[in-house]
C-alpha cells in the first residue's frame, strides 16, 4: 500500500492506493478516513484491483481551509484522488456520509463510474429522527467527547457485537476514540450530514447500483438504505447482519457483497 497526496481546491487530500487492475474507489464515512474505515474490508476483498481510498476533508491526514464542507467539494476530492492514481473509470463504493458523496459523484460525472455501491446510506437528513440524532452528535462533540464516543459505540454496533467485545475492550475503544479522533473535523462532517439531500442525485444515476443496508443499524436504519435503492433506477438491494459500523463489525460479509456485485 502506498500513501499519496493530491491538491484540489484549498485541500491537500491524502489517499491510499494498492493493487493492480481495474479501479475500485472506497469512500469513508463520518469520523473515519481511508484507512480506518476500509482496512479490514480491503483486506477481505479479492485481489486483481487497483484500490484507491481517499481521506476526505475533516478527517486526519487531509488538510484544507477549515470552512463548511459540501458534497460537491468532497466529490471533487474523490475524483482528484482517482485521477492522480491514473483511474479513468472505476467502480465506486461509498459508506454512510461517503454514500452521499458517491451518489453526488455518480450523478455528476456518470462517465467515470462503472458500478456503484452505497453502504448504510441515506438519501436525506430531512426528518425528525435525523435532526434529533445529528443535533445530539453536534452537542456532544462540542462538550463531552467521552459521552460522544460511548454513544457512537452504543448506536454503531449491534448489541451482540458489543457484548462479545467485553467491557475491557469497549473501554479501550472509547479511549482510542476520545484521544485519537479529530473532533473539530468530525463536527464539520456532522454539519454536512445534517443537511444531506441526494434524492435528486439518486434519481439521475445511470450506473448499475447496489444499496446495502445493515439489519441492526441504530444510527441510520436499514429503511434508509432501502429508500436509497428505491430512488435509483434499476438498483438492487442487499443486507448485512450488523450495526451501522459494519466496516468494523462485519468486514468479511461486506466484502463478500462487494465481490459478488463488482466485476
Amino acid at each position: 500500500m502506498t500513501s499519496r497526496t493530491v491538491a484540489v481546491g484549498d485541500a491537500i487530500v491524502a489517499y491510499e492506493v494498492d493493487g493492480d487492475g481495474p479501479g475500485l474507489v472506497l469512500v469513508h464515512g463520518t469520523g473515519g478516513d481511508g484507512r480506518t474505515h476500509w482496512d479490514l474490508v480491503a483486506a477481505a476483498l479479492r485481489t486483481g484491483r487497483t484500490v484507491v481510498r481517499p481521506t476526505l476533508s475533516g478527517s486526519p491526514g487531509t488538510t484544507d481551509g477549515g470552512g463548511p464542507l459540501t458534497l460537491d467539494a468532497l466529490a471533487a476530492q474523490v475524483v482528484a484522488a482517482a485521477d492522480d492514481a491514473g483511474l479513468a473509470a472505476f467502480d465506486l463504493v461509498g459508506y454512510s456520509l461517503g454514500a452521499a458523496v458517491a451518489a453526488r459523484l455518480a450523478a455528476s460525472v456518470p462517465e467515470r463510474v462503472r458500478r456503484l455501491v452505497l453502504v448504510a446510506g441515506f438519501a436525506s437528513a430531512d426528518d425528525a429522527r435525523a435532526r434529533l440524532e445529528f443535533g445530539l452528535w453536534r452537542s456532544l462533540i462540542r462538550t463531552d467527547h467521552d459521552a460522544a464516543a460511548r454513544l457512537f459505540m452504543l448506536t454503531g454496533f449491534s448489541p451482540a457485537f458489543l457484548v462479545a467485545m467485553g467491557e475491557e475492550q469497549v473501554e479501550a475503544a472509547v479511549r482510542v476514540g476520545v484521544e485519537g479522533d479529530d473532533w473539530d473535523g468530525m463536527l464539520r462532517q456532522v454539519d454536512l450530514d445534517a443537511v444531506v439531500d441526494v434524492r435528486a442525485d439518486l434519481a439521475r444515476i445511470t450506473a448499475p447500483t447496489l444499496s446495502i443496508g445493515c439489519t441492526q443499524d441504530a444510527m441510520v436504519g436499514a429503511s434508509h438504505a432501502r429508500a436509497v435503492a428505491a430512488l435509483v433506477p434499476g438498483a438492487s438491494y442487499a443486507e448485512v447482519d450488523a450495526g451501522h459500523l459494519v466496516v468494523f463489525e462485519a468486514p468479511q460479509a461486506l466484502a463478500a457483497e462487494l465481490d459478488a456485485f463488482l466485476p
